[in-house]
Parts: structure tokens; C-alpha cells; sequence
């Protein structure tokens, strides 16, 4: 009978888990012991799954644990935790190594550890694997198998939830293989792709966000140069996309864990094997100077309206790294708030889906908790929340539109 760990229960592992709960025994396992406080009580603090979802997670015998006892006795592992980089944009694989090195000290004959982090071709296998043998003392494909899934949620999005999302599957044996892909069969409504091998499983998940964010730079480059020339860049898509086969991109900040990160993945081990990878990383210079160009704009703009740093208040509505979700890793609005700062300006801040504390302790940020619209001469539309859409202000606000959600902007990208 199977029993599933899933380590690391952020907007990726809780939903996994949850789905799981609903066909098989399963234990969340987390080090953040105030998260399992959280959840024990039946809060998600991601927002991912509702309060009701939680509870029906624990109705069904999920077991919420920090401790290594409760998850001794389980057979398939399933690791969902982060892999950032670091200051200099190179792969940080240590949660990976330490859980690989927790578990490896629990495993047992035939258990089968899959991993859904995203990564390089290759972690898994060389990375992952060796950690797991040293600690139990175990071989590999001998006394335990390994698998990959890559995962695929979309975090805010209550339409593509992880059911209804395609996944693609893999395995260390072709039976193992065989395993791991029925057993993501049983909860997942859209079907699997059983991927050829675990590295052909790593390099789909790593060139899926790679190419969202080439694409996003090209849209970025082309609003540059359409500003340049005056014109409006949406009006410009909406015309090119009468055509078929014309990719529907928007220009905009690129953050997130995912589609900002993913790609050093592939460029550090690109440029380990000595090929350099000068479009993706190209790519990803235009998108990391999206939130300079907007600060720039945005102080051409008020020394045209004659207004001077004393009186040009700017608030900034928005920091989670997208719309409708209080995820804030690695969002790039933060990088408008800190240019305009350099340049003396006061700027405010206000996101009714974020944390506070948790914003402060990431990036040093006093955020307003309620505003008075009326105060404030500049106004940014940074991230396009509902509750931002149907804003309204007086005649002579300065209004820049990151999101093209504002009927009245002076300034969209």
C-alpha cells in the first residue's frame, strides 16, 4: 500500500499533497514549524487551497508534521521544495542536497523519492542521488528508484489548478517509470506524458519557462522601441494579432520564482559544458531592466509636469510578482520602488493580497495598510489586482500603467 511524504508544503507541495490526500495516506512534512501550526488549524497562508480544502485534507487523514518520525514509515517521498540562485545568478541547490540527505537517512528497501523542483538536466541523477546513497548506505536503482515530475502550478490561478494541468512524468527504471506515472494518473484529470528519461523530464520543465521568458523580452525590447517612436504598444498587439500564428504576448516585470530564475538554471549548466547561451541570457537583461526603464519613465514624466521631488508623493499600487496572489518571491516591482527611492522620492506602497511582515522582512518595505488616495500625485499601477481595476482619480494625478488596466493613464508601457 502506498503511503506519500510530500516534503515542503509552499504553493507547489500543499495543492500536490491535497490531491493526494483524497486516494492515498499521506504526510505534508515542512521545517517551518508555524506552518504546520498554520495548517493544523486550517489556514493556507499561499491562499492556494481554501480553508474548507485544508480541512478536508485533514478529514481525509493528511497528517501536517515537522517531525521525521511521522513520515518513517512512507514509501514514495515526494521533494517540492524551492531552487533559487544565488547574488551572482547561479543555482542554489541546497534545499535540495539537505532534503536529499534528510531522507536519505529514512530510507528504506524499495522506496521511490520524485523529484518536482525545477532544475538542470541532470540534478536528479548527479546531484540528488549521491546525497541519498551516502545517507542510507543504500544503490541506487538497486535498494531505491528515483523519479521525476516537474510541477507545473500556476500559483492565483483557480482555473488551471494542478488536477487539470498535464504532467509530465519519469522514472530511474523503465518499471519505475511505469510507477511513478500511474501514480500521478490516479489524481491528475488532464493525463501524463511519461517522459524517456529523467534528464529529458528535466530540460521540458527548464525550457518551458525559458521560452515564456524570451518571448516576454522580445515583447519588452519592441515596447522600448515603440515608446521611442510614440507609439502605443498595445494598440500595436492588438493589431498583429489578427493573425493566426502572432503569440499573444504582453510587455511587462518579469518575477516570480519560476520564470525569472529558471533560466540560470539552463544558462549555468550551458555555459559549464562550454556553449554560451547569449539569447536566453540576453532575454533575461531586457526583462531584469524593465523596473529601471519604468522608474526612468516615470521621472521624465513628473519633471514634464513641473512637479518637483518635495511635492511628486508616488504610491505604488502593488508588489506581489502577479495579479490576484500574495506570492512576493522574487517580484520585480521592487525594483521601481528602490530606483525612485535612489532618486529621493517618497514612495508608498499598497497591496491589500500581501503580507506586511513578510514583505519588510524580504525587501525592507513599510507597506500602507489603507491609503488616502487623495495624497498622492503620482500614482504606479504595478501589479493588476481586481481590486485595482475600477480605480478612479482626479484630473491632474500622474498615472502610469505597467498593467494597461487604468481607464485614464498618462503613461502605459
Amino acid at each position: 500500500m502506498k503511503k506519500i511524504c510530500v516534503i515542503g508544503l509552499g504553493y507547489v507541495g500543499l495543492p500536490l499533497a491535497h490531491a493526494f490526500s483524497e486516494k492515498y495516506k499521506v504526510v505534508g512534512f515542512d521545517i517551518n514549524a508555524s506552518r504546520i501550526d498554520e495548517l493544523n488549524s486550517g489556514f493556507d497562508r499561499t491562499l492556494e487551497l481554501s480553508k474548507l480544502q485544508v480541512k478536508e485534507s485533514l478529514k481525509n487523514g493528511m497528517i501536517f508534521s515537522t517531525n521525521l518520525d511521522d513520515i518513517k514509515d512512507c514509501n514514495i517521498y515526494i521533494v517540492t521544495l524551492p531552487t533559487p540562485i544565488d547574488s551572482t545568478n547561479r543555482p542554489d541547490l541546497t534545499p535540495l542536497i539537505k532534503s536529499s540527505q534528510m531522507i536519505g537517512k529514512i530510507l528504506k528497501k524499495d522506496d521511490i523519492v520524485i523529484y518536482e523542483s525545477t532544475v538542470y538536466p541532470g540534478v536528479t541523477e548527479e546531484i540528488c542521488v549521491p546525497q541519498l546513497e551516502i545517507s542510507s548506505n543504500m544503490k541506487y536503482n538497486q535498494d531505491f528508484f528515483c523519479g521525476y515530475s516537474p510541477e507545473r502550478i500556476n500559483p492565483g490561478d483557480k482555473e488551471h489548478t494542478i488536477t487539470k494541468i498535464p504532467k509530465i512524468t519519469s522514472g530511474s527504471t523503465p518499471q519505475i517509470a511505469t510507477v511513478v506515472d500511474e501514480l500521478y494518473k490516479s489524481i491528475i484529470i488532464a493525463g501524463t506524458h511519461k517522459a524517456s528519461s529523467i534528464k529529458v523530464a528535466e530540460a521540458a520543465k527548464v525550457i518551458e519557462n525559458t521560452q515564456r521568458d524570451v518571448n516576454i523580452a522580445l515583447m519588452n525590447e519592441l515596447a522600448l522601441i515603440f515608446d521611442t517612436m510614440g507609439i502605443d504598444t498595445s494598440d500595436v498587439i492588438e493589431a498583429a494579432a489578427t493573425k493566426w500564428n502572432f503569440i499573444k504576448l504582453k510587455p511587462g516585470l518579469v518575477g516570480g520564482h519560476c520564470i525569472g530564475v529558471d533560466p540560470y538554471y539552463l544558462t549555468f549548466k550551458a555555459e559549464e559544458l562550454g556553449y554560451k547561451p547569449n539569447l536566453i541570457l540576453g532575454a533575461r537583461v531586457i526583462n531584469n531592466g524593465m523596473g529601471k526603464y519604468i522608474a526612468e519613465k516615470t521621472i521624465k514624466l513628473i519633471i514634464q509636469k513641473s512637479m518637483s521631488i518635495k511635492d511628486a508623493k508616488i504610491l505604488v499600487l502593488g508588489i506581489s510578482f502577479k495579479e490576484n496572489c500574495p506570492d512576493i518571491r522574487n517580484t520585480k516591482v521592487v525594483d521601481i520602488i528602490f530606483e525612485l527611492k535612489e532618486y529621493g522620492f517618497h514612495v508608498d506602497v499598497y497591496d491589500p493580497w500581501v503580507n506586511s511582515k513578510e514583505v519588510y522582512s524580504e525587501y525592507k518595505i513599510n507597506m500602507q495598510e489603507k491609503v488616502n488616495f487623495d495624497l498622492y500625485k503620482v500614482v504606479i499601477f504595478a501589479v493588476a489586482h481586481d481590486e485595482f481595476k475600477n480605480l478612479s482619480f482626479t484630473y491632474n494625478t500622474l498615472i502610469i500603467d505597467v498593467k494597461n488596466i487604468s481607464k485614464k493613464a498618462d503613461w502605459r508601457l
